[in-house]
């Protein structure tokens, strides 16, 4: 028997059945072996050594410390239990750094004595395999040397700079070599907006019509000025740059413009400028471009688009019960194609679309030096399959990435896509001065690529015009039809979204395919950025941990720096450069320059609590600035004892903290103190207060084994709006509505952070308002439960750090839940669910995936029990 090993179940089960009765196929369910994750982990060997939190020998070359982890140690002792019946090993693990290493742990931990081949495949279907069966190779020590040396880089980086944000900054919190700059650019990015300054300028567009439509003209230049746009002005101090050849129109100056252009007739033409262009297709897809892509076309993360595709190409049933992965190896820097792709590419756009559509192979030239060791660029599995054809059966998201994929394969080998372009200047004369107005005609001659693979495109077409033809008047060639004066604001750079912030890491050097999706994952799951409308906003604690590591470690989130590490990693992996000598430039320094550790022990002493500045009160002149708590993050006026305090909401983000909004903060806080009334009932206070959760009522005062009753406002009401009498219907939430007469459990109204909801033994339903609270009756609320709903995603909480799977906290039919896509596990009552973090989540899955396990365990014996009676 041959033992096939590769990482995934899904990828055993497709390979399995292009093999032989002669071979038998496992999953290694990824990595077996790593660096210990916790203390516990640590061998017992090594714990009193200086470097044992580390895992990783500093003071004899660098040497990593492995261990099989719990989670993989049913899995070692199964392996080799098979590999006892093996005559051969076969290693198919991806064949990028993280496939090789995987590999070299396999023989590292199950040490087999029986010959051993490695393979390597682009495509998982029967040719591809049969070819990588007959072509065998060793194990790519430089790769696995290269994954070894980012490893112990990360776990160098990870493992010293993070204590330093524990003790500055909070708890808990993380520094990672990929990661902080990702949050840098993050950051940065924000800052610039904080310091843009709006400008107002105007100009004026003219609407035309001739015999086959209608065109637009922009206002370009007065006299010998052009008129000025956004890109005139400075985004820092709003005013227009330094250039004597703009000019910017303030609102009176456009619409007298617009007023007297439309009433000078006829216009003249001044130029006519046409000429032909070609647009060429795109490259094929790397891993960032294909992430890019799917974000902009399919509204598709990038977490989401390489979940996807990691099921494209590790294998679908086509309806034969034969799976066959549908696309190439996912995760590659490369763009070229291999020559069969490129033959098969001509061969059915000659077919399809005609002779014209294809001149001649392109080949397309990669730019990374070592193109994370894939050779393609990521294509169908096979070319002549359409999105058609594998259409039943493929989910929506498969359907809509695989026509993505095998839409920009096909049009990057189909000819250029050829347009005519006319700009035509038409010049009035006001008050002496020549005004020019533009307009831009295109007509796509031949689709060319575009006919595959192009955006939806609207032609401007133009009358034929000459230099010197009247327009404007009455038979002429176009006919005004009115002049308008247009207002425009200059807008702050955007913020990074998931696909441009990978888009900035490649561009500039920073991690390789495999890192993007985790990187972006990471800094969400620490809640240094939050997403808002797509776009990744820096939390208070993000910008915190930027300043204290801009400030004392700049060179280590510095972008070139770290290009400079990624590259370096690339000539280790080519085995043109050592690991180690790499590691200790980097831990111990080299001549002219500190190395990471002896940096953190000099500036250790200096570093201070990062504080986020806001600006000055207007009236008392004194600092506003954000400080970073225990547990929440408050802002902070004036110093010492006497400073005002006020804790910041947790969704009120950084660009909406105004130095208005602060002070309205401090007020808020500062009435905290003094009660609104009496609670009739109780003789207790009532208060309106602001917390982390937001503006909420409190019944009494706070007492060492008892708190007191809270309930959070309603979602945009602030406490200057609310009553005592509102503030006490609040407070004796929830409301018995009745009893259920089929069940007997009682049914209730309340206010939860989801909003107003009706509820019964944990079955929830939204109410519409908050005033439904207190009118909905038994009946209507019966009604309310008894429809059918589906399901509610709360929150993303992260990644399953074993499987990678995304976790989500769903509410569900008997109330929040967590989920990785295969096992569920209720919330425990009593907590807010919105709090789960990552590791209560593993936790909650692990236990509810052994009740499963211990149920079915139990399901089976009494199944074997009946059948022995």
């Amino acid at each position: 028997m041959k033992l096939v090993i590769v990482e995934s179940p899904a990828k055993a089960k497709t390979i399995e059945k292009f093999l032989g009765p002669d071979y038998r196929v496992e999953a290694s369910y990824g990595h077996i072996r790593d660096l210990p994750s916790s203390a516990k982990e640590i061998p017992t060997a090594i714990r009193k050594k200086s470097w044992a939190r580390l895992a990783v020998d500093t003071e004899d070359g660098f040497r990593p410390v492995y261990v099989v982890p719990q989670a993989s140690k049913k899995r070692v002792q199964e392996l080799r239990k098979i590999l006892k019946n093996a005559d051969e090993v076969i290693l198919a693990t991806d064949e990028d750094r993280e496939g090789e290493s995987i590999s070299w742990h396999l023989l590292e931990v199950l040490e087999p004595d029986v010959p051993i081949r490695r393979i390597a495949f682009h495509e998982i279907t029967r040719a591809a395999i049969q070819e990588a069966l007959a072509s065998p190779r060793d194990v790519n020590r430089p790769l696995v040397k290269a994954q070894e040396a980012r490893r112990i880089l990360d776990r160098l980086y990870g493992y010293s700079l993070s204590p330093v944000l524990w003790k500055k900054v909070r708890t808990k919190l993380s520094a990672g070599r990929v990661q902080s700059v990702a949050l840098r650019l993050i950051v940065e990015r924000e800052e610039e907006r904080q310091r843009f300054r709006t400008s107002e300028y105007w100009d004026a567009k003219a609407s035309l019509e001739w015999a086959e439509g209608a065109f637009t003209a922009a206002l370009t230049r007065v006299g010998e000025k052009r008129v000025a746009t956004g890109r005139h002005f400075d985004p820092v101090t709003g005013e227009p740059n330094a250039t004597d050849d703009v000019v910017v129109l303030d609102e009176t100056a456009a619409r007298h413009i617009a007023a007297s252009a439309a009433g000078i007739l006829p216009w003249r033409v001044g130029s006519v400028d046409r000429k032909s262009t070609r647009q060429r297709p795109s490259p094929p897809f790397t891993t960032s471009t294909l992430q890019q892509a799917a974000s902009n076309r399919l509204r598709m993360s990038p977490k989401k688009t390489m979940m996807v595709a990691q099921r494209l190409y590790e294998g679908i049933d086509l309806g034969g019960g034969e799976r066959e992965g549908l696309i190439t190896y996912m995760r590659t820097d490369s763009v070229t194609l291999s020559q069969k792709a490129l033959s098969d590419a001509e061969a059915f756009i000659k077919a399809t679309y005609g002779p014209e559509y294809h001149s001649e192979a392109r080949v397309y030239k990669t730019k990374s030096k070592v193109a994370q060791e894939a050779h393609e660029g990521i294509r169908p599995s096979e070319i002549s399959r359409t999105p058609e054809d594998v259409a039943p059966f493929l989910s929506k998201d498969e359907l809509s990435l695989y026509r993505l994929i095998w839409s920009r394969t096909v049009a990057c080998q189909m000819t250029d896509a050829q347009l005519d372009r006319t700009v035509v200047d038409m010049v009035v004369d006001i008050d002496g001065e020549p005004h020019v107005f533009r307009a831009n005609g295109s007509i796509l001659r031949f689709p060319g690529f575009l006919r595959v693979y192009g955006e939806q495109r609207e032609d401007q077409i133009l009358p034929q015009l000459e230099e010197g033809d009247a327009v404007g008047a009455q038979g002429t060639a176009a006919v005004l039809q009115g002049v308008e004066a247009e207002q425009h604001e200059t807008r702050p750079p955007p913020r990074y979204t998931e696909a441009s912030l990978v888009k900035k890491l490649e561009e500039e050097g920073i991690g390789r395919p495999s890192t993007y999706t985790p990187t972006i994952s990471t800094i969400q799951d620490r809640e240094y950025v939050q997403k808002r409308s797509g776009a990744l906003v820096p939390t208070y604690v993000g910008m915190a941990v930027i300043r204290l590591l801009r400030e004392h470690f700049g060179q280590y989130i510095d972008l070139r720096f770290t290009a400079r590490m990624e590259d370096a990693l690339d000539d280790i992996a080519a085995g043109q450069a050592d690991s180690e000598t790499f590691l200790d430039a980097f831990y111990n320094g080299e001549e002219g320059r500190l190395g990471l550790v002896r940096r953190i022990e000099e500036s250790l002493p200096e570093i201070d609590f990062p504080t986020i500045p806001v600006g000055e009160d207007p009236e008392t002149g004194q600092p506003i600035r954000v400080r970073i708590g225990k547990n929440y993050v408050f802002a902070e006026r004036g110093q010492g004892d006497e400073a005002d305090r006020a804790t910041i909401p947790l969704d009120l983000l950084i660009d909406e903290l105004t130095v208005e909004k602060a002070i309205e903060l401090f007020e808020a806080t500062s009435r905290a103190d003094e009660p609104m009334g009496e609670d009739p009932e109780t003789g207790l206070n009532v208060y309106a207060k602001v917390g982390p959760f937001g503006p909420y009522v409190q019944l009494g005062e706070a007492e060492e084994e008892k708190k007191p009753r809270r309930v959070s406002l309603p979602r945009g009401m602030s406490i200057d709006e609310v009553t005592l009498d509102y503030a006490l219907k609040l407070l004796s939430l929830p409301r018995e509505v009745g009893t259920d007469p089929d069940s007997g459990k009682p049914v209730t109204a309340g206010l939860g952070r989801y909003g107003p909801y009706v509820e019964r033994a944990r079955q929830y339903r939204s109410l519409k308002s908050v005033d439904d609270i207190f009118t909905v009756t038994l009946d209507e609320a019966l009604a309310l439960l008894a429809q059918k709903r589906g399901k509610t995603v709360l929150k993303v909480i992260g990644s399953h750090p074993e499987s990678g799977a995304e976790i989500q906290l769903l509410d569900g039919r008997y109330g929040p839940y967590v989920t990785d896509g295969s096992v569920n596990a209720s919330t425990p009552k009593g907590s807010d669910p919105l709090d789960t973090t990552v590791e209560q989540a593993v936790a909650l899955l692990a236990e509810a995936a052994e009740r499963k396990k211990t149920k079915k365990k139990s399901g089976r014996g009494r199944r074997k029990t009946a059948a022995a009676k």
